[in-house]
Formats: C-alpha cells, structure tokens, sequence
C-alpha cells in the first residue's frame, strides 16, 4: 500500500513525486512510455524562470526523475489501464499487475490533435508527423510542411528550418496565436515560407510516402512531410467512469485540485485549465503533492 502513486512521468508527475517524497510519503510513479511527456518534443525551452535556455529537454527531464528518487520515490514503466475507488482505497491496475495507493495523481498529460483530414492516418509514420524534433532529422535537405498557428507550430517550423532546404507554415488564418518572439524567429529564416488564410485538407501521397499537401481542394504543395501541430487533446480515455471530465476530456477539478473522487487529484495538461507550460505543470505537480499530504494527514 502506497501513501501516493503518480500516473505519468511528466513534468507535473515528476514534480509531484519529489514533493511526496521530501514530505516523507511512500510515492510511487507510473509511466507507460517515458520519463519527460510532452516537453521532450521541444527543442529547447527559454521560459522556464532562472533556466533561460534548457536546450537539451532530456537531460532536463532525467534530473527531475534523479531529484525525485533521491527522496525515496519509485519508477516502474508500465501502462495503466484503470483506477477504482473503494472504502478510501484507489487500485490503479496496469497491464502487469495491480497496486494499492491511499491517494492518487493523475498526470498522464495530453497528446497531439489530429486534423483529421484524409490522407493523414494513412501515412502516419511516412511522412506524417506530430513531433518535428523526433522525426525531422529524417527529412533533412528536402522541403516539408508545418500546419498550426500557436507556439509548438512556430518553433517546429524554426527547427525544421536548420535542416531542411524549404518550410511551409501553413496556417488557416492571417494572425497567429503565438508568442511575438517566436514569430519573429519564423521570420528571420529565409527558408520558412508563410502560407496563410490556407487550410490543408487533404494528405497526398504515392501509396508508401507522403507527396503533398492539398490546400483548399485546390492547389498540391509538394513536400516530403507533414507535420501537424493543431493543439492537443488531454489523456483521459482510460479515466472513463472513474474522474469527471469536461466535453474536451479535460479532467475537472476543486480549488484544492481534487478531482469528484476523494483522495484522487490532477496535475497538468490533463486538468482543465487555461494555460498549458512546463511551468505551470511543475506548479500543479507540487500543489497536488501538498494537498495529497494534506489529505492523509485528514484522514489517518
């Protein structure tokens, strides 16, 4: 029997496990892929306050994880499938098993939107993407496309811009939504090409790559690859019938961040909340750990 178990390995995950466990709670961390979540899909972080420039973001990720396993927390990879609540008791069962926590996190995070035009599914993984510093190296010399207008968008379209001959930043609209000093970056590279008041709405291909893109039914843009960065959707599937949700599948949450399940909170990208950052995940991460705390101490 855990005091606390994490669901999720990412900034809010790992921060909420170095807080139980420097508060002396027995901690335990669920993550079914990697240590780091979203954050590592960035090349390089410049607003996270007294580091201006985390350019290296899984260095960053595994000090996080070290700090927290320095005060006593545990880390399995393994995939959590469901959480039940009975008599005070949360069972989060995983593919390989079962565990027994007195509280629970939720930090599982969120994942990328998908546009949903056709042509995408089909050539996810050839072509298609959603995380230009996983695969962009793939495609370098040769001419790709990014689709969005907020901050993931603009710094995917810088970092493809290091590598490849020619970057398409197509956005639906004349404005964007992100920051003005990302914009201004996009603009001072000479290979990113701005294509605005467009939408893709189609993903051709030759049957094995990704050949172009389809802008209003229209005109094709030739390129190697797309990469999709349109927002993201939070990681809430497996929580059905367990944690309320909102209508985006954002888990809702009280003021003490406390989901409608007694002893179980939220931390990150996966509660509903206005703004999404590192930093505003390390905050959450620490608060749950605190009222987690609070919460035992309330009910011993």
């Amino acid at each position: 029997m855990f005091d606390v178990i994490v669901i999720g390995g990412g900034p809010a995950g790992l921060t909420a496990a170095l807080y139980c466990g420097r508060a002396g709670l027995s901690c335990m961390v669920l993550e079914k892929m990697f240590f780091g979540g979203q954050m590592l899909k960035t090349s390089e972080i410049d607003n996270y306050p007294g580091a201006p420039n985390i350019e290296d973001t899984f260095a960053f990720s595994e000090t996080l994880r070290a700090q927290a396993e320095a005060f006593g927390a545990e880390f399995k990879m393994e995939e959590v499938v469901s959480v039940s609540h009975e008599n005070g008791v949360q069972t989060v069962k995983t593919a390989e098993g079962e565990y027994r926590t007195k509280t629970a996190i939720l930090a599982t995070g969120a994942k990328p939107k998908k546009l949903g035009v056709p042509g995408e599914e089909a050539y996810s993984g050839r072509g298609v993407s959603y995380c230009a510093t996983c695969d962009g190296a793939f495609f370098r010399g040769k001419t790709v496309a990014v689709v969005g207008g907020g901050d993931t968008a603009l710094e995917d379209a810088v970092y493809l811009s290091a590598m490849c001959e020619t970057v398409y930043l197509i956005h639906r609209r004349d404005a964007f939504r992100a920051s003005k000093i990302l914009v201004e970056r996009a603009k001072k590279a000479d290979n990113i090409k701005f294509v605005l008041n467009r939408n893709v709405t189609e993903v051709k291909g030759d049957g094995k790559l990704v050949t172009g893109v389809c802008l209003d039914s229209e005109e094709v843009l030739p390129v190697s690859a797309v990469f999709f960065a349109v927002g993201t959707v939070p990681e809430s599937e497996w929580l059905k019938g367990f944690a309320k949700t909102d209508e985006n599948g954002a888990v809702l949450s009280d003021e003490r961040f406390m989901t409608n399940v007694p002893g179980v909170f939220v931390a990150g990208d996966l509660r509903k909340k206005a703004l999404r950052q590192v930093i505003t995940a390390c905050a959450d991460g620490a608060e749950c750990a605190h009222q987690a705390l609070r919460f035992l101490m309330e009910n011993d």
